[in-house]
């Protein structure tokens, strides 16, 4: 089978990853040309575009690309019809793949969306797109399926892939991470800034302004693949160190973290790290979304899916060396560490077992021979 499928964003290539392997495992001769990053393209076939190429954060940098944008929409479509695909796998990404769904429905392709947009969030009218131009819709979210049953559009939940991913990973010494990684002794602060460049200087100028409250700890930028070393050094400085492509790793040695919002709240809850959730954009795009978006009480996947506080959120002006330092103390040990610990235990059992990417696989299969 040919497989085409588009992620454009660093959270869409770990999931397009997982979602690859399991189709190459169930599909020996499966075929796969994608819009995606490096870990799509380390399972194997042709990459077309970079997700670093594709993501425009915030109205005013969206309105400012417009233009490469549409050209992107055009190659996208010029490109599908050229390979003639048996199925199109749309990850996330609604701005630019509910564009490709209509066009794909137009041309009798089958097209399925494999986790799903924000829209209980923002732009809910969008249902209507994914009702006419999408064969089947896989959401990962247990409240994800009640959303789309309201709008009469049947949808399967398969369980979130971040735990197919979790569940591989190997035991880690600390102690030999920190060597090889020519950290040194003290526990570890994990920063996790975001992937996209404008955001990251934003972030670590006010993570790493903290260092000096935390004299006992190390702070470490974990990088991200789309941003070259060069990039980070800026913030490298003592106790302020850059780990690249070994995030789960670092993750995992660490005492506590600072997390920009988006798929890294989820993962380092999974992971088990007590953390922060930092979002800061300019006032601009902040007013706008506010306007946009419909009144989410979070803004954190841990906290939306759980439906209560657990991991505090400091958003736009909250976000400040004062608020985070005050905060960071309080989940590096002491009774709020332990509630937030226990609660991921929680958060753990509602998002269900691993196997996410492979009954995403079956359905995808499933579909295509129908």
């Amino acid at each position: 089978m040919k497989y085409y499928i588009i992620a454009g964003e660093a959270s869409g290539d770990l999931h397009g990853s997982n979602l690859m392997k399991a189709l190459k495992e169930k599909d020996l001769n499966a075929e796969f040309r994608f819009w995606g990053g490096d870990l799509m393209q380390n399972v194997g076939g042709t990459l077309v575009k970079h997700y670093r190429d594709l993501a425009f954060m915030g109205f005013l940098e969206v309105a400012k690309n417009i233009s490469t944008i549409l050209k992107n929409i055009k190659f996208c479509k010029e490109d599908i019809l050229n390979y003639k695909p048996d199925v199109l796998i749309l990850i996330d990404y609604p701005g630019f793949n509910l564009r490709i769904a209509e066009f794909a429905k137009k041309e009798n392709l089958k097209v399925i969306y494999y986790i799903s947009p924000q829209l209980w969030a923002w732009k809910e009218g969008r249902v209507e797109k994914i009702r006419n131009f999408v064969d089947e819709m896989l959401v990962i979210l247990p409240f994800e399926k009640d959303f789309y049953k309201k709008h009469s559009v049947e949808s399967h939940f398969v369980g979130h892939p971040l735990l197919d991913a979790i569940s591989d990973l190997k035991p880690i010494d600390i102690e030999q991470f920190k060597s090889e990684n020519n950290l040194n002794k003290k526990e570890i602060i994990a920063l996790l800034p975001g992937s996209r460049a404008q955001e990251v200087k934003k972030m670590l100028a006010l993570m790493t302004s903290v260092k000096s409250q935390f004299p006992d700890y190390q702070f470490v930028i974990a990088g991200a693949p789309s941003l070259g070393k060069e990039f980070y050094e800026h913030f490298v400085e003592k106790d302020v160190s850059f780990i690249s492509n070994k995030t789960y790793d670092l993750l995992r040695c660490s005492t506590a973290a600072l997390v920009t919002s988006g798929t890294a709240t989820l993962e380092t809850a999974l992971l088990n790290i007590p953390e922060i959730v930092c979002y800061k954009t300019s006032r601009i795009s902040y007013e706008i979304g506010k306007r946009v978006v419909k009144n989410l009480k979070y803004i954190s996947l841990v906290n939306l899916i759980m439906d209560k506080e657990i991991v505090t959120e400091l958003i736009q002006n909250q976000l400040t060396t004062k608020n985070l330092v005050i905060h960071l103390k309080e989940i590096l040990n002491g009774p709020k560490r332990e509630k937030m610990l226990e609660d991921f235990a929680f958060l753990r059992e509602k998002l269900g077992g691993k196997g996410a990417s492979d009954s995403a696989a079956d359905i995808i299969l499933k579909t295509i021979k129908m």
